[in-house]
């Protein structure tokens, strides 16, 4: 909870930092930039027109000809256009015209104390009250003025400061109101960010909390076809894997329990039976078999947990081979010889082709085989036979183990691959199984990634179809 209030409050932060700092970059450095790039633009328009001065009117200003009319129409209309004072000064000071006084003529001069035309530095202007001849503020530009190839003089333009002050202040009234317009569309995008990722996100981390506290069943209420929808639609998956496997997980305890209390409890009752003298002494000899029995099988059900356990499509390890599944049919098929002469079962090999070579695990295959057979034989009636098939379809090649027992009712056949389940049909005989036969063959055949199924009819019987890859070695042949 802690990183996700620090989060979001990281977001509000910066949002109000960049407006606060957009506001103090307008009011500062933009201003100055702005009010620097309005005095060049203003100096430079102004050079343009005091040098048009001194180049036009020289001559008239230095042959006793400023008076003439036409040139003081021609100055005071320049003065006009451009909202600035022209004035015209002699090297040494003397103010030989002033466009806002009239009163200034060779015989009312005024001397402009410390002119110094070097003062503007590198540039052809200067900013300040004009050897403090003006109260407040002016940009005054000077344009030099030639003849006779010796400067005789400098026409000034000066403009008042402020006038650029109001220019730039409403080019920064237009900077706030684009950085207010700014700061509005970032809100709304904050909050559309609150409404689409934020608050999704945080439904989501609760989630995860409530998963990592082991409430498996919280949902997600996050109804959207983004990837936030489809990232909360896979933890609501997820938890209900989760709360799946946590629910198979304690019916397989509860399972491995009952299969291993069974035959613990059979075993410490005859031999207390026979310790205490209740199982007389000759008949120690059944019962002690009986006991045997019972460790053979918590035997097999150790193998078959172990088994199980090593046998995941992860991290199984395949030795994959190609090999004549017809001849390991045979052979497995003959290690049940014993067990069908006892009930007078009977094998009817259907085998596609003399050879029919298959690309897989043949010890594992094997294994396959082995408790699909066992299964046949142990549901299977008296003086009955065991169908064992191959075929071929394409490049994949079909095992079929057939049998004419009591069949599996269709409601269960979904759940024989299961861990430890047992139909209620199969109870009666199958009194040494562990109802892990199947699951090992199942996860085999996943290994694989290949299929098995299953087919059955209660009292007609059960048929296995599990496929395996063809050879390509043979294809090639």
């Amino acid at each position: 909870m802690k990183y996700r209030k620090t989060l979001y409050l990281k977001f509000i932060l910066a949002y109000l930092a960049f407006g606060l700092i957009s506001f103090f970059l307008i009011t500062t450095l933009f201003a100055r930039l702005t009010f620097n790039h309005l005095v060049m633009d203003k100096a430079a328009a102004l050079y343009k027109e005091a040098t048009l001065i001194s180049t036009r009117y020289a001559d008239s200003i230095y042959n006793s000809s400023l008076q003439a009319d036409d040139v003081r129409d021609q100055l005071e209309a320049i003065d006009t256009f451009t909202q600035s004072e022209i004035w015209i000064i002699n090297p040494d000071g003397q103010l030989l015209y002033n466009s806002t006084d009239t009163t200034v003529d060779k015989d009312n001069t005024v001397t402009i104390e410390h002119f110094n035309p070097t003062d503007t530095g590198n540039n052809y202007y200067m900013v300040g009250d004009f050897y403090g001849n003006f109260e407040s503020d002016v940009l005054s530009v000077l344009s030099p003025i030639n003849s006779d190839f010796r400067i005789r003089g400098y026409v000034v333009m000066h403009y008042e400061i402020s006038e650029i002050r109001e220019s730039r202040d409403r080019l920064l009234n237009i900077y706030y109101m684009a950085l207010g317009i700014m700061f509005v569309l970032s809100l709304v995008i904050l909050i559309v960010f609150t409404i689409v990722v934020y608050r999704p996100l945080k439904k989501i981390t609760k989630a995860t909390e409530e998963y990592a506290d082991g409430n498996l069943t919280h949902k997600i209420e996050v109804n959207k076809d983004d990837e936030i929808g489809h990232l909360a639609a896979s933890l609501n998956y997820m938890a209900s894997e989760l709360s799946k496997g946590e629910d198979n997980q304690k019916q397989f305890i509860a399972n491995v329990s009952h299969d291993f209390r069974s035959p613990l409890t059979s075993i410490k009752g005859y031999i207390e039976a026979m310790e205490d003298g209740t199982i007389p002494p000759e008949m120690s000899g059944k019962y002690l078999k009986i006991v045997l029995n019972e460790t053979e099988r918590l035997t097999k059900l150790t193998n078959s947990l172990l088994s199980l356990n090593n046998l995941n499509t992860r991290g199984m390890h395949l030795d994959i081979s190609d090999f004549d599944i017809n001849a390991v049919i045979k052979n497995t098929a003959a290690t049940f010889e014993g067990t069908c002469k006892q009930k007078r079962i009977r094998f009817n090999l259907v085998l596609c082709g003399e050879e029919l070579y298959v690309s897989a695990d043949m010890g594992k295959i094997q294994q396959v085989l082995y408790n699909l057979i066992d299964n046949a034989i142990k549901f299977s009636d008296a003086n009955s036979d065991i169908k064992l098939e191959t075929s071929e379809k394409n490049d994949t090649v079909f095992v079929s183990v057939k049998d004419s027992g009591i069949g599996i009712p269709k409601e269960s056949q979904k759940l024989v691959f299961d861990r430890f389940y047992k139909t209620d049909l199969s109870r009666g005989k199958d009194k040494k199984g562990t109802g892990l036969g199947l699951a090992i063959t199942k996860e085999i055949i996943n290994a694989h990634h290949e299929n098995i199924n299953v087919i059955s009819t209660v009292g007609v019987g059960t048929e296995f179809i599990f496929t395996l890859p063809k050879s390509k070695e043979e294809e090639s042949i």
